[in-house]
């Protein structure tokens, strides 16, 4: 659990929210005393179908060429 004031919430909100998300709460007090709090939300995943994730991957084309090939050309190409 993180406690900080409210400017340095307004300050660095985003860190702060990233905070949370990893599960981390943090508590935002005025005055010295808490008034907010932010923590993850629990998600109920959507559970994967299995078979339909064959299919999909199945209907996929075969790429031509390795991807670390096709990086490393792209690289390649790209130096001056």
């Amino acid at each position: 659990m993180t406690i900080v004031t409210l400017a340095d919430a307004k300050a660095r909100l985003s860190a702060l929210v990233e905070q949370a998300a990893r599960g981390d709460a943090v508590w935002i007090t005025r005055r010295g005393k808490a008034v907010a709090r932010i923590t993850t939300i629990d998600r109920q995943r959507k559970p994967v179908d299995i078979n339909d994730l064959r299919k999909l991957t199945e209907a996929m084309p075969a790429q031509p060429v390795a991807a670390r090939d096709w990086l490393r050309q792209l690289r390649d190409e790209e130096r001056y």
